[in-house]
């Protein structure tokens, strides 16, 4: 079977006030906006792709309907440079056999997963 999908070419979602969370993410997770004309790229990797329950707990409020999880580099550095810059992080930590993760929040409450592959 011929494969035609080669990765994911965006990620949109609505927002309260779109033009400062752009900033946000740009800020926090140098993420370039729409607006500078330089499309983020992003390095080679595993991506989930994963339905989950309607009724699951994971996203954090029953309103998000989708949760974003970036791989990351350094993850224990990373989440104390987003703690210095006010984010919102979530207590809980995971280890899994696969990986390290942490949870952050954006300015208008949405969960992100952050995981650091293991090598």
């Amino acid at each position: 079977m011929e494969k035609f999908v080669s990765g994911i070419g965006g990620v949109f979602f609505r927002s309260k006030d779109n033009k400062a969370l752009a900033l946000w993410y740009e800020k926090n997770f140098r993420i370039n906006t729409v607006s500078s004309n330089i499309p983020w790229s992003q390095e080679a990797g595993p991506t989930v792709f994963s339905p989950f329950k309607e009724d699951t707990g994971y996203f954090g409020s029953k309103n998000q309907q989708f949760m974003i999880n970036f791989r990351v580099h350094n993850l224990d550095k990373f989440v104390e440079e987003l703690k210095l810059n006010g984010v919102k992080i979530d207590s809980e930590r995971m280890e899994e056999s696969y990986g390290k993760f942490a949870w952050v929040y954006d300015p208008e409450g949405n969960k992100i997963e952050l995981w650091e592959p293991k090598e």
